[in-house]
């Protein structure tokens, strides 16, 4: 053992090692089964179940657009006859990319060889066979993705066939309230940052259901990003729900009255979150659905009930009145949001380094909900929240601002 000098020359002690340095430490690790979602992974095969909101409706023109979803890449296009198109990007002839493709009637063809493929990825013109392919151009099909078009958003299913559920209807966007009409917006609301946000999805999607990074992050660190009421630390009970996490936050006024907030994350990928604003007290005026783009990069596109356009883009956080894109980097240091929380923990947050205390339940039982779906579809059962009825009503959340006057 070591030892050192006493103030006698003749007395030894030994040295007191510092212990807990980083020295040795394990290499960290993520959880690949919850954030990777890449095909055939099982996060990639479990959104795979569900449609995803991939662009705006005006997204899709006759030019084509290129996407990129849970890892794949494709080809967002409108043909002439106005319906819309997702193709894989390669070409099934020669692999030339459907990007430099003309989009006419029928379809979109391709700039190599002018083979035309439909919104169903039919083949329907080889112009440099004869009779333009007709004896054998039923034989290739390009690779495709059904869409459907709903609340101004192009959604698209990337699962099997045989398991395509329907589109989800929200109740908070089919009754509106009067004076109200629908926006959708693709500028990644509540990701407090630019559209494509460069990290794993689920940073985000978990802090969803975090209501107590808000009086921290929002309030003490930031100022009052929203209200000075969010600045105050809520007491919260947190519920589990077979298609998400209900947070409950309490607040008192000023005049002693109670301020109840409900919001959370839903299945497969919902933001349901009332307006931090708090503009007014009622139901959830908009929701949210966060994309992931591949394993490190996620947008959100949100739909909302508004009374003048423009209302969903003026809910996104400004400093002074300049937006995030147009703040300096000593203002992205001094006043961090959610995007600086969230990108700052790398593109997939190292889980094995984590502490989670008393406050993270939220967390804890956002992940054992995915958790339960990841094994209902490794063993052949559907996972929650999809329905193949088309009768099925509209999805109803009990999430809102509401003011409980003593």
């Amino acid at each position: 053992m070591s030892t050192v000098a006493s103030a006698s020359p003749t007395e030894w002690q030994p040295i007191a090692f510092d212990t807990g340095t980083a020295y040795g430490r394990k290499p960290p690790s993520h959880k690949p089964e919850l954030t990777e979602v890449g095909a055939g992974t099982p996060m990639g095969e479990l959104l795979r179940r569900y449609w995803h909101p991939i662009g705006l409706s005006a997204d899709a023109t006759d030019t084509p657009r290129q996407v990129r979803v849970l890892g794949e890449d494709l080809i967002l296009f409108r043909d002439k006859k106005g319906r819309a198109g997702l193709v894989h990007w390669r070409c099934a002839h020669r692999g030339a990319s459907l990007y430099y493709g003309r989009v006419e009637e029928e379809g979109i063809r391709c700039c190599y060889h002018g083979w035309m493929f439909d919104v169903q990825g039919h083949c329907v013109d080889q112009p440099c066979e004869p009779d333009g392919g007709a004896r054998s151009r039923g034989r290739v099909r390009q690779p495709w993705y059904p869409v459907q078009e709903q609340y101004g958003l192009i959604w698209a299913y990337l699962g099997p066939a045989e398991k395509k559920p329907v589109l989800p209807r929200y109740d908070c966007l089919e009754a509106l309230d009067e004076g109200e009409t629908l926006e959708a917006d693709g500028n990644s609301i509540g990701g407090g940052g630019p559209q494509i946000i460069p990290c794993n999805w689920l940073q985000h999607y978990e802090n969803v259901a975090d209501p107590f990074h808000v009086p921290v992050l929002h309030g003490s660190f930031s100022g009052t990003q929203f209200v000075a009421l969010m600045g105050q630390m809520p007491d919260v009970t947190f519920e589990s729900t077979e298609t998400g996490v209900k947070i409950i936050s309490i607040r008192k006024t000023e005049d002693g009255s109670t301020f109840r907030r409900v919001a959370g994350p839903v299945l497969p990928t919902l933001r349901v979150v009332p307006n931090p604003r708090v503009a007014a007290y009622g139901r959830v005026e908009s929701i949210g659905w966060v994309l992931p783009i591949d394993d490190h990069s996620f947008r959100i596109y949100t739909v909302g009930r508004v009374k003048t356009p423009g209302d969903l883009a003026r809910v996104r956080s400004r400093l002074n009145g300049k937006l995030w894109e147009e703040l300096t980097e000593a203002e992205h240091r001094a006043f961090p949001g959610d995007y600086e929380a969230q990108v700052s923990q790398g593109a997939i947050t190292a889980h094995s380094e984590e502490h989670l205390a008393s406050s993270d339940r939220g967390i804890v039982m956002l992940r054992r909900l995915l958790q339960r779906q990841l094994d209902a579809v490794r063993e052949g059962r559907d996972p929650a929240g999809v329905s193949f009825d088309p009768a099925t009503p509209p999805v109803h959340f009990e999430a809102g601002n509401f003011l409980v006057r003593e």
